[in-house]
């Protein structure tokens, strides 16, 4: 199985997601590739694709980066239903950027280009994937409101609780997971400036 790959059905954590498998689809067909040759430009198997596109199971960070290289679209286009200027508590329009066991929302509105925040709740044993990966802006804000946390950056892991923040370079390779041992985090990202809307997903995975 490709690095990055997360075979997890619908009755795992792949449920909690926004569903992506039509927008995935649609812009392979835009883009008038066959399962096959993205599966061949992303590093990804077409079995794995497949079930993707109809929402049968989740992706990591760095491969779902790699797939909206391959199809030239952005991670951003997968959030175009998150919209408006107001987001008030209990209403966050939920998104997914990949990962298991998280559920994640985008605190932003939609059209908002300076920077971009997005609350995550994380299970035990939950993250982004044991491959690294990048984004394409500038900063990379990290603050723990609740839990625990491991963050790898360039290589080194940084234990994160309650009230910890760390911030980086969003260029630099980078992966994260709460450890199986400890309870549910809640974590507050932001990304200065905002995904990009056009043009490939992201350097991640490459």
């Amino acid at each position: 199985m490709p690095a990055g790959e997360d075979r997890q059905d619908r009755d795992g954590a792949a449920g909690h997601a926004p569903r992506i498998g039509a927008h995935l689809r649609a812009a392979r067909l835009a883009a008038r590739k066959t399962i096959a040759e993205v599966a061949a430009e992303s590093g990804l198997t077409k079995g794995f694709l497949s079930k993707l596109e109809r929402d049968l199971t989740s992706v990591s960070v760095a491969s779902l980066m790699r797939l909206c290289d391959a199809l030239r679209i952005s991670v951003a286009a997968l959030f175009q239903d998150a919209k408006g200027e107001v987001v008030r508590s209990g209403q966050y329009p939920p998104i997914n950027f990949g990962g298991t066991g998280i559920r994640e929302y985008l605190l932003t509105p939609g059209g908002e280009k300076r920077v971009q925040a997005i609350l995550s709740e994380i299970e035990p044993g939950g993250g982004s994937g044991d491959e690294p990966y990048a984004l394409p802006v500038d900063v990379e804000f990290v603050f723990m409101l609740d839990g625990q946390m491991v963050i790898e950056v360039a290589g080194e892991a940084h234990a994160l609780g309650t009230g910890d923040a760390i911030t980086f370079p969003a260029g630099t390779r980078h992966a994260w997971r709460v450890p199986p041992g400890a309870g549910p985090a809640r974590v507050l990202w932001i990304l200065s400036p905002a995904l990009p809307e056009a043009g490939p997903g992201a350097r991640g995975g490459e």
